[in-house]
């Protein structure tokens, strides 16, 4: 791995960031859409937000830093009468090592009309399903954006149209997905690629129309008493790809990613009683080898204003369990996951999430992890992320990137 190892003073690192930016094959689709909103903003009254990001990322395993450039704007508009409504995000990162990091996505461009208890929305959106914290199960609608984050918590945008009903019986969603979005995987580069990497340049399909095929997917959501209960239904191409192992042109073994066609049926319950939190998010799919079924189910309880003082503290106890007959799919096939959260409820907006995964099959095979974040005055806020890899089971996916432990440290500007 060949990572910076230089300090860049921050104007000319900036300037060297936007210009390889623009160099990348988006850099003609997000400036038309910049131009587009900015002279648009002349004849409408927008909501202009979004922040600029600078990280640099420490790998424990060969000792290098490796910085990277962020930047998320955004634009709201709503009409007078508030029926209509259009919200739209961009991303971009430019990473000092990783070209596959180096990238840029339109998160979110959709367009909302409002009629009764009915709602439709069309464009480019962003969608969540779950309620536990180690593993969402059900999340399905948008893909993984696998370079920004190794928890798979960030997504990008989804090209959808969505209809939305809102009535007594409870909610229902209704989603047609006309466009599939290939998961983005890091580069050789990257340890988190681990030893054999995934090519971001040659996926296959099991269906014909490859990632134009059309998906669909329903959402039910009621409140039940104490109880919150998601039903959901996808059918389509899957967002998980198997691999293919194969060579490329100069002889490298590298992975295809395959994306077969399945029907996922899912459930999400989450009770609030007290100060606990009872969660479970379970699966049943199906697709062109086998069927599966999968579930995430455990608690959060809080310990609300300690020492009659304002700060919260939280424990959270999950287990994990996938019944899959290939075990390498999933590192989460028979895991316990504790974890802790501390909000002190400052004016700071301080947070702290504690994380650790214990496999029950593999002995030897975990994996930890550190969120903290904190605001800096009105416009920054900094944040910590370190994350550790174990495993010496060669059926556990995460053998590898075992040596891929790293500790982040994120500057974020809020305009």
């Amino acid at each position: 791995m060949q990572a910076s190892n230089r300090f860049y003073p921050s104007f000319i690192f900036t300037l060297r960031c936007l210009f390889k930016l623009f160099l990348s094959r988006w850099s003609a689709y997000l400036t038309l859409a910049i131009i587009w909103l900015f002279s648009s903003s002349l004849h409408a009254d927008w909501d202009q937000q979004g922040n600029f990001t600078f990280e640099n990322r420490y790998f424990t395993s060969d000792d290098t830093y490796v910085p990277s450039f962020a930047s998320e704007p955004q634009w709201y508009w709503s009409s007078k009468a508030g029926s209509t409504e259009l919200a739209m995000r961009l991303f971009a990162r430019y990473d000092d090592n990783d070209d596959e990091r180096t990238h840029a996505d339109i998160r979110e461009f959709l367009i909302t009309r409002t009629s009764g208890n009915w709602e439709f929305s069309a464009g480019v959106g962003k969608v969540f399903w779950g309620v536990t914290e180690s593993n969402h199960l059900i999340d399905i609608i948008n893909q993984t954006d696998l370079v920004e984050s190794a928890d798979g918590e960030q997504k990008l945008g989804q090209p959808m149209l969505k209809i939305t009903t809102a009535q007594s019986w409870g909610n229902l969603d209704f989603f047609v997905l006309p466009y599939f979005r290939e998961r983005l995987f890091p580069g050789q580069e990257n340890p988190l690629a681990g030893p054999i990497a995934f090519t971001n340049d040659d996926s296959r399909f099991e269906s014909g129309a490859e990632e134009k095929h059309v998906d669909v997917a329903l959402y039910y959501n009621q409140f039940i008493s104490y109880f919150d209960i998601g039903l959901s239904y996808f059918e389509g191409t899957n967002r998980e790809p198997k691999a293919i192992p194969t060579v490329d042109v100069n002889g490298e073994a590298i992975l295809l990613p395959f994306y077969d066609q399945i029907s996922q049926t899912g459930i999400s319950v989450q009770a609030t009683i007290e100060a606990w939190l009872l969660k479970l998010e379970s699966i049943y799919r199906e697709d062109s080898l086998e069927a599966f079924s999968a579930v995430t189910v455990g608690f959060e309880y809080t310990f609300y204003a300690i020492n009659d003082g304002p700060t919260d503290l939280g424990f959270l106890v999950e287990y994990n369990y996938d019944n899959r007959a290939r075990a390498t799919e999933s590192s989460l096939q028979n895991d316990v996951f504790i974890g802790a959260r501390f909000t002190p409820n400052d004016v700071q907006n301080t947070e702290l999430l504690l994380g650790y995964a214990h496999d029950l099959d593999y002995d030897g095979s975990h994996l930890a992890f550190i969120e903290a974040s904190r605001r800096l005055g009105d416009r920054f806020k900094v944040i910590v992320d370190a994350r550790l890899f174990e495993s010496k089971a060669i059926e556990d996916p995460l053998t590898f990137i075992e040596n891929a432990d790293y500790f982040s440290l994120t500057l974020e500007y809020y305009y």
